[in-house]
């Protein structure tokens, strides 16, 4: 579900086939449904207006601030490290844990470039200002370059810290460039270490939770191509090309582990559609997932049932239902517009978008500390 069409490679536009569907839209104070006869055409229908996206906001204004609870990554190097959460890390120490406080704000900055008057915009600003200072970025390369700590947040804060800086750039707005300029040396420790880790990563790690080797690459690709670093995005073709091209036959029947929050055959692919050219995906793709086109497994196309939100590992699977639908929009979109496998993928995506939304805003923090920002990408993908 996104505001916008997405795009193939070019600028050219692509209409959805048609549905007739009930949608629902959820808004965390109230319950809008589309009639049974909406006949949705395309991804323009399905939008985020600014009242929603206050209310995303308001939920990540509600934890980026926020100390406590906290999980800590933390390998304590002697005794004077024995810290609090915001004592280590001065600019992320909010929304839990450090990665989910750095996509609290990047969708805190997305949703101000595309709704600039949202009724938040002061108050997102002033907290930005003061968590993405200039001595905060410092002190957190600090803490990123002691002793033990070469595999912190790898690669999965890495990718939503690129994700972040990604949406600065070419943003013309003054508190903007600021922010990321002070975030430049972050960026510089983060993009070095993808250069110095991926040739020593001999195998993919495939999981559904946070090391998964291709969101890592997919994210770490964005920038790449939006900052024109060439020489990170060579490396990350090559070793996309190295892990993944001879894959086949992905075993999505085993799906969703118990606490995923990715789907480990779809991401891989969401990946594979950005390095590879278009023709060459759709033959790649058919053979990594050929029982689609007979609408199995069942299991991947079907919503993953959560049983309790107050759990923090079970609630994952809202997060997975988000990045499935994700995953499968942007992968129909990069076949071809005759490709039955599309209608499969869209129908499957609208099912799980619909079906996580409505639980985002759930009143528990372990839960609404991270979802929005999976809601966010999901809703305004490119």
């Amino acid at each position: 579900m996104c505001d916008r069409v997405l795009k193939k490679r070019g600028d050219s536009m692509v209409k959805m086939s048609k549905f007739f569907i009930v949608l629902f839209v959820f808004h965390f104070f109230g319950l809008m449904v589309f009639p049974s006869d909406t006949r949705i055409t395309d991804f323009k229908q399905l939008k985020l207006d600014k009242d929603m996206a206050s209310k995303f906001a308001s939920m990540a204004m509600r934890c980026i601030e926020k100390e406590y609870p906290n999980k800590l990554s933390h390998v304590m190097n002697n005794e004077r490290e024995v810290l609090n959460p915001k004592a280590l890390h001065p600019a992320f120490y909010g929304c839990f844990d450090w990665h989910s406080s750095v996509h609290g704000h990047w969708m805190l900055i997305r949703l101000l470039k595309r709704f600039p008057q949202l009724p938040e915009a002061g108050k997102i600003r002033s907290a930005l200002n003061r968590n993405l200072s200039r001595d905060n970025i410092k002190r957190e390369v600090e803490y990123m370059k002691q002793p033990s700590r070469k595999s912190f947040e790898r690669m999965y804060g890495w990718a939503w810290l690129l994700k972040l800086v990604e949406e600065l750039y070419n943003w013309d707005d003054q508190d903007g460039r600021l922010w990321l300029k002070n975030l430049l040396p972050l960026e510089k420790e983060i993009v070095n270490r993808y250069l110095i880790f991926l040739p020593k990563q001999t195998y993919p790690i495939r999981t559904g939770v946070h090391p998964n080797t291709a969101f890592g690459l997919a994210f770490a690709l964005d920038y790449a191509r939006t900052s024109k670093n060439v020489k990170l995005e060579n490396m990350i073709i090559k070793r996309s090309y190295d892990y993944f091209s001879k894959d086949s036959n992905c075993p999505a029947k085993w799906e969703p582990g118990g606490e995923d929050f990715f789907p480990p055959c779809l991401m891989e692919a969401d990946l594979m559609r950005r390095v590879m050219k278009p023709k060459e995906f759709a033959r790649w793709f058919h053979q990594f997932l050929p029982r689609l086109r007979k609408k199995k497994p069942r299991m991947l196309l079907e919503p993953a049932i959560v049983t309790d939100r107050s759990d923090g590992k079970l609630v994952h699977l809202d997060g997975l239902n988000l990045s499935r639908a994700w995953c499968m929009v942007s992968v129909s979109m990069t076949l071809p517009e005759n490709d039955r496998v599309r209608e499969v993928l869209m129908d499957s995506a609208i099912k799980h978008a619909t079906d996580a939304l409505k639980n985002i805003h759930s009143g528990e923090y372990s839960g609404e500390h991270w979802l929005a920002s999976f809601a966010i990408y999901l809703l305004t993908q490119k």
